[in-house]
């Protein structure tokens, strides 16, 4: 397969973690071809969507600092995207106007035959955090608006609550307030930016501290282990990027319910690789953009998770080339 990446600078991936570089080796070691682009290389000229790509070979695979890439000798060059067998979109969030425009020239690409992961219009579908209210059977006592008289009615209701943005990512701007917080007018104001922007308010679920449970699913079928990102001392984010500590474990029952419910239609939208993140027994969010957390799992389980992703790309490659 001729398989393209659209990713970040490739010098800031950390390869010890990065989910999409445990994609690009399982694929390198069957024998697939490996392309990246950015975001910025996405060009519609003369009625067809290309990309500006390079040709890649992973070379020091172990050792970061050595430099784990290198380039095939030339310029990049512009590539129809139908010419590729599989189109991987893998820029990180924030979910911004320029994520936003990618998505519409990428579904432009599709209308040409292209095939992309995920599916852009999916993506652009599927806030991150406000997704989770298409499943609320899941989902813990939760508020979204911009009200500041709502969000306190919603604290005194629950007197310990989460707030957070919804186009945030790796725990960034989330507080947690209690009902005798002094500080909730200032984080409602800078949160709201003074009424004018819509966030999320969730009840606090003390089960954080055994994790907060990132659940990868694979076209529509989850990995058989979860994440659990436990928050470090006086934290109460889980985030990797906040300084959780990532710990791998078979999933609960309640995690194979919530995931056998979302996984089937999550993936009929074209959302092959999707991260639920589970507090407890509760849904918080669905991660649809980069989701990450293959390589911790696979080192402390043996469980080859990127190899579970590139058979899900071989399966739907082989099925569109025979119709």
């Amino acid at each position: 397969m001729k398989l393209a990446f659209i990713l970040d600078q490739l010098d800031s991936i950390k390869i010890d973690k990065d989910s999409s570089f445990a994609m690009m080796r399982e694929a390198a070691a069957r024998g697939h071809q490996l392309f990246v682009m950015q975001q910025g290389d996405l060009v519609w000229k003369d009625k067809l969507m290309t990309g500006f790509s390079r040709k890649l070979t992973l070379t020091n695979q172990k050792d970061q600092k050595k430099g784990w890439y290198q380039y095939q000798e030339g310029l990049a060059k512009a590539i129809p995207l139908q010419e590729f067998d599989a189109v991987l979109m893998r820029k990180d969030p924030p979910f911004d106007v320029e994520y936003v425009y990618s998505t519409y020239l990428l579904e432009l690409a599709e209308q040409q035959g292209a095939f992309v992961v995920n599916n852009p219009r999916s993506i652009r579908d599927h806030n991150e955090k406000l997704a989770i209210a298409k499943f609320d059977r899941f989902i813990p006592p939760t508020l979204v608006t911009r009200q500041e008289l709502l969000i306190r009615e919603f604290l005194d209701e629950h007197e310990d609550i989460v707030l957070k943005p919804l186009d945030g990512m790796g725990g960034a701007s989330v507080f947690r307030v209690h009902s005798t917080d002094h500080n909730i007018s200032v984080i409602l104001e800078m949160l709201t930016h003074y009424s004018t922007r819509t966030i999320m308010a969730q009840r606090f679920l003390p089960e954080i501290s055994q994790g907060d449970k990132r659940i990868l699913l694979i076209a529509g079928e989850p990995v058989p282990f979860a994440l659990a990102r436990k928050p470090k001392p006086g934290e109460t984010r889980g985030n990797l990027a906040a300084g959780g500590i990532g710990i791998a474990q078979p999933l609960s029952e309640r995690d194979h319910e919530i995931a056998n419910a979302l996984g089937p239609q999550l993936y009929k939208q074209g959302l092959m690789l999707v991260g639920l993140d589970v507090i407890g027994d509760s849904l918080t969010e669905i991660n649809v953009t980069s989701p990450t957390g293959m390589q911790e799992i696979t080192n402390q389980t043996g469980f080859n998770v990127a190899g579970m992703m590139i058979d899900a790309l071989e399966r739907c490659v082989r099925d569109r080339l025979n119709g």
